[in-house]
């Protein structure tokens, strides 16, 4: 890190500087007096039906901003365009597996949102309703997004990869009434069968309405009186509804997130304030014009996908692809083949695919003209800084500033990142808090010292953080203000801040691991495992991996009726991706005859992560109960 503070420092280039929205440090000032800075935001941002009585009302832990503020997520990213005279701008190109195109003018979108929100009510659903979406990225997934915020359903989006079980497990904590899913969709040539998928989800549910999106065309069950094709419900359907008036904290969606324990949290956002965080966000830290072809390769079953495909960009206005499928299919170059086609200017991406990129080789980008490219972002994870100079170098060709995003579910907009008119960039860094953020590094004893670890602690509100883990009160007190106390969020991410006040993210602390930028609870691979009925025991950590980051590796005890073999391993690998989905596949695992505890029964992770990484110092072993455990894992593992 030293070296790079030293060495590498990369101002933003004078042409980008000019033209840049934001091109001075004076936001910075301004974000001192954080309350009127989301206020100016607030006003310039958003259309409100009524304006707020105060601009945030605080009851710790709970924040509630612009309270008494009336409006319509789904009409800010709609409607005002279309009165304004943009409604024939596009605000999204979609292009599937298999190269087939759709393009969606915001007028075409909003008529489509429309017709959708009139089905939705004509089957029942009422305000406050939440209606679970398992849909791949397809169109039909933000325009039920959308539909559902204009008559005030909140959504709860379930990303299509997760297995049945995680899908019945939401489904069940939101309390969902209405699901929508697809027959199936493509994945590297091959159609996965979504609806079979989605059935075995939901078997024995009481739901009322299940609306089946025709994507592949495969053969699927449909149950009468529950399943209903998407078609047919949007036939006949006026495409005008009126947007439903929305209080700022009414609920706007559920997003469901791993923490510490096996349970996913169902992580609230409500309306204005998140509006009023990603808008904003969106415009200085993308630096969007009106011009612009913005690429966010997530997917939208993620909370970057939400933030920044869906909410961020058509509440500015902005042109957005959505691509369905794996980034080399049928080539490697798939990705930098579209940037080419459509003119990309923007480039929002996650490290692990920027270090499968570098895998594969430069052969494969400079096939293509990426000349168009003008900005570069990364999230998901922190960036190592060779995969940020690759970023920079091969795809950016020198001329691209590199917005790397720290954030996450449950603060709904970027927290530290830089301003790439403003910000002198260090590969590797996030750079600083946004302006109206303050956030510390700290430990137990106080603020951790210039390039001393610690914990990533946010200490001032901000509009788009969560209001709270859904029925769930004390678990939200448990995760994010028990250790730092109220006022102090503890994000449960390491850093460091070095001598020019630059923050450096180091990923993940304790139980949650960072795979491919998704956040995985290791208590959840824990359980999934101990579902099976040949273990007894298991105990997961993460481990580096060049490309994903992070994987997860497993150690398992098994029954005393159960012997280990190859077979079972794959067997039990196959068991997780099936319970929680594949990114959630151990990397690998160990069968042991026992864990290393403390006396009171605690499994010391801390111990098997040092073993699983190879380190040959696992540290004080005094307190275990059964020391000489450590040993003979270490003998395993180097069998």
């Amino acid at each position: 890190m030293k070296e790079l503070t030293e060495k590498k420092v990369f101002p933003p280039p004078a042409d980008f500087q000019q033209k840049a929205r934001i091109k001075s440090n004076d936001v910075y000032e301004e974000g001192k007096d954080y309350k009127k800075f989301w206020e100016a935001r607030a006003n310039e941002m958003i259309d409100w039906y009524e304006k707020w009585d105060k601009v945030l009302e605080v009851d710790e832990p709970y924040y509630k901003w612009f309270v008494n503020g009336k409006l319509n997520a789904s009409y800010n990213c709609l409607d005002r365009w279309i009165e304004s005279g943009k409604g024939n701008k596009l605000a999204y190109i979609w292009e599937g597996e298999n190269g087939e195109v759709r393009k969606f003018t915001y007028k075409q979108l909003y008529e489509e949102v429309n017709k959708f929100a009139n089905a939705l009510k004509s089957m029942g659903v009422k305000k406050g309703d939440i209606i679970s979406i398992y849909l791949p990225m397809i169109p039909e997934l933000p325009i039920a997004m959308l539909a559902a915020a204009r008559i005030g359903a909140p959504h709860s989006v379930v990303f299509a990869g997760f297995s049945a079980e995680a899908l019945r497990s939401r489904v069940e904590d939101a309390g969902s009434k209405y699901l929508i899913t697809c027959d199936g969709y493509y994945r590297r040539g091959k159609i996965l069968n979504h609806k079979e998928k989605s059935d075995e989800g939901i078997e024995g549910l009481d739901l009322k309405k299940v609306i089946v999106v025709k994507r592949a065309g495969n053969d699927v069950p449909m149950k009468e009186g529950r399943d209903v094709w998407w078609d047919d419900v949007i036939e006949g359907k006026s495409t005008k509804c009126e947007p439903a008036v929305m209080d700022a904290e009414d609920l706007l969606f559920l997003m469901y997130t791993s923490g510490t324990t096996g349970k996913p949290k169902g992580v609230m956002h409500t309306t204005a304030g998140y509006m009023v965080g990603t808008a904003t966000t969106m415009k200085w830290v993308f630096d969007v014009k009106d011009d612009d072809v913005y690429w966010c390769t997530a997917d939208i079953g993620w909370i970057t996908g939400h933030s920044y495909i869906v909410y961020g960009p058509l509440a500015n206005n902005v042109t957005s692809i959505i691509y369905e499928g794996a980034p080399d299919y049928p080539s490697k170059d798939r990705w930098w083949e579209i940037i080419e086609k459509y003119k990309v200017t923007i480039l929002y991406t996650a490290p692990t695919a920027i270090r499968l990129a570098m895998k594969w080789g430069e052969e494969w980008p400079n096939k293509h003209d990426l000349s168009s490219l003008r900005l570069l972002g990364t999230v998901g994870e922190p960036i190592n800084p060779e995969a940020w100079l690759w970023y920079y170098n091969v795809i950016g060709k020198k001329h691209c500033p590199i917005v790397d995003t720290w954030w996450m579910t449950e603060t709904g907009m970027h927290i530290i990142t830089p301003l790439p008119g403003v910000t002198k960039l260090k590969p590797g860094s996030a750079t600083f808090p946004f302006p109206g953020i303050k956030a510390e590094v700290r430990d137990e004893h106080g603020i951790c010292k210039t390039g001393e670890k610690g914990d990533l602690v946010i200490t001032t509100p901000w509009p788009a953080m969560l209001r709270g883990l859904y029925n769930a009160h004390d678990k939200y007190i448990e995760e994010y203000w028990s250790k730092y106390g109220f006022g102090k969020f503890f994000t449960g991410d390491g850093a460091i801040v070095d001598e020019d006040g630059y923050f450096w993210l180091l990923g993940r602390l304790g139980d949650v691991l960072n795979v491919a930028g998704h956040r995985l609870g290791t208590a959840e691979v824990e359980s999934a495992l101990v579902s099976h009925e040949s273990v007894a025991e298991a105990a997961v950590v993460g481990i580096p991996d060049e490309i994903k980051g992070q994987v997860p590796f497993a150690y398992v005890v098994l029954r005393q009726d159960a012997k280990p073999s190859d077979e079972l391993k794959k067997e039990l690998i196959k068991h997780v991706s099936k319970v929680i989905g594949p990114t959630a596949r151990p990397s690998d695992i160990l069968f042991v005859e026992d864990l290393p505890k403390t006396r009171s029964g605690k499994i010391m992770r801390r111990i098997l992560k040092k073993l699983a990484e190879g380190s040959k110092d696992v540290g004080d072993i005094t307190t275990l109960r059964n020391p000489e455990i450590v040993e003979e894992i270490k003998n395993s593992l180097q069998r």
